[in-house]
């Protein structure tokens, strides 16, 4: 089986002490979640204090975002060397707020996407459909066009270290889940993308993750479906207790 990633996106959120407030807060009963890997990814201003209040504590920490570009005259980004020498381990990668709000492309996600697999950096692609792409029946449609242009020519090799987000846009902060069905259903059809591109053993490798209003009480029917692996939170990951209760309910099924 694979372990259940619990990431938490802090998004535009936090200041730099409750940051290391929040992420101290985790640290402290981390232990107390075995079977599951906990993730935080707090906004990058803010990596460094989070970093040092994680320590050496079971947590990994990722980034909202990079750019594809080494360095350079590109003002205001932040490059993978730059994240790997703060200690990132992970990087979020067209996310849908940075596809449908700062207009980013499935060939922007790949040159990023191919950055972080170059550096080593562990990248999280995001994958999800419009309320109206959804009631016109394009799920499948939209999200194989995503997968396949955000992932264009990424190995078989370096797929096993890349994980899959599949973010419902029309479940993001609104309150709205998937039913467990509607994720299984979408989350199956991405294994069975990752066993045609590849193959069913590689394929069964990746962590495909349900983001999309994931609470407490109701993390452990999503995180029960076959093929969810984890979760991708944003509003709960703010609140150490919810975020630890969705890692706690991860961690259930597996010891189910």
């Amino acid at each position: 089986m694979r372990t259940p990633l619990i990431a938490g996106n802090w998004k535009m959120n936090t200041d730099s002490s409750s940051a290391a407030e929040l992420a101290a807060a985790i640290v402290c009963r981390a232990g107390e979640v075995t079977d599951a890997e906990l993730l935080v990814c707090p906004p990058t201003i803010y990596l460094t204090q989070v970093r040092d209040s994680i320590g050496d504590a079971a947590v990994s920490l990722g980034a909202q975002n990079m750019y594809h570009e080494s360095g350079g005259a590109y003002t205001g980004e932040t490059s993978v060397s730059m994240l790997n020498d703060i200690g990132a381990k992970y990087v979020i990668l067209g996310h849908s707020e940075r596809r449908h709000i700062m207009g980013e492309s499935d060939e922007d996600v790949n040159k990023k996407t191919h950055a972080a697999l170059q550096a080593g950096l562990r990248p999280i692609v995001c994958v999800g459909e419009l309320l109206e792409q959804r009631e016109a029946g394009q799920t499948t449609e939209v999200i194989r066009g995503q997968m396949e242009g955000s992932l264009a020519d990424v190995t078989a090799e370096q797929i096993s270290s890349v994980v899959i987000a599949y973010e419902p846009v029309w479940a993001i902060g609104t309150g709205k889940v998937a039913t467990p069905e509607q994720a299984e259903e979408v989350h199956a059809d991405l294994r069975k993308q990752l066993t045609e591109r590849y193959n069913a053993e590689i394929a069964d490798t990746v962590r495909i993750l349900y983001g999309g209003s994931v609470k407490p009480d109701n993390a452990e029917t999503l995180l029960g479906q076959p093929n969810i692996d984890g979760a991708l939170i944003g509003g709960a990951s703010l609140k150490a207790d919810d975020f630890l209760a969705i890692a706690a309910a991860g961690a259930a099924v597996v010891q189910a």
